[in-house]
């Protein structure tokens, strides 16, 4: 038996099957909006670097329903992901999934209950894009960092455009908040214009300006946080 989400995006169990299919897993943001009783939930998926992240969320209203991800393979049609975080873990305690999938042209479609398509957003490289995790309060002056050993982290995924930071615990799974949107990093300024924001769902819909500087693989980040209070950070290149 394994895990799946069904047709609402939470996790239930189902029994493991195989499609047969050989494709590869893509790197990409892929969206997928249900329609549910009039309401809008949009699905959004970032893979990279064998790595998977899938959020849930409504837009009207804003609401913020669940995120989770981790270390992925595939392998014969069927898509594995050990999950590190998982929002919803204290109500369906899962740790990993197995999802059948298939790929034709930008179209990605998983069975997870039953068969939902995502469609691969446009690609966009620019500065800051990969893995990042949170390491110090600057400015640097040798203090303790917090590192990948650490089961304490705070992530920040950005592909395509898109982003999403993600704070949670390795050991224990306690989430302890996400949010996510579109954003630009050109010329030593970064931007984000939240889409959603599990903490408070007043604060979607506002954009957000920093002065970032890249050194070796931190990335130095300043400005003020989303209660507008001033704030430097080192995140350090995930590997």
């Amino acid at each position: 038996m394994h895990y799946f989400f069904n047709k609402w995006g939470y996790l239930v169990l189902g029994i493991l099957f195989s499609w047969g299919s050989h494709a590869q897993m893509p790197t990409g943001v892929f969206s997928h909006i249900q329609e549910n009783q009039g309401n809008s939930i949009h699905h959004e998926l970032k893979i990279k670097g064998g790595y998977f992240v899938h959020s849930v969320y409504g837009k009207s209203p804003a609401r913020f329903i669940k995120t989770l991800g981790g270390f992925c393979t595939a392998k014969d049609g069927v898509l594995a992901v050990q999950l590190e975080f998982n929002s919803n873990h204290g109500n369906d305690g899962v740790t990993e999934l197995h999802i059948p999938y298939s790929l034709e042209n930008d179209m990605l479609t998983l069975d997870i209950g039953s068969k939902m398509s995502f469609a691969r957003s446009e690609s966009e490289t620019q500065d800051l894009d990969g893995q990042w995790l949170f390491a110090t309060r600057g400015p640097d002056q040798g203090q303790e960092r917090r590192g990948d050993e650490n089961p304490r982290k705070t992530l920040k995924f950005l592909i395509d455009g898109h982003f999403q930071w993600i704070a949670y615990h390795t050991e224990n799974f306690k989430f302890s908040g996400t949010g996510g949107g579109n954003f630009t990093s050109t010329d030593g300024v970064y931007t984000e214009n939240i889409t959603y924001f599990s903490r408070d769902n007043s604060r979607v819909g506002a954009t957000l300006r920093f002065n970032y500087e890249l050194k070796g693989d931190d990335w130095h980040h300043k400005g003020k946080n989303s209660k507008g209070e001033p704030m430097y950070e080192i995140w350090a290149k995930r590997k």
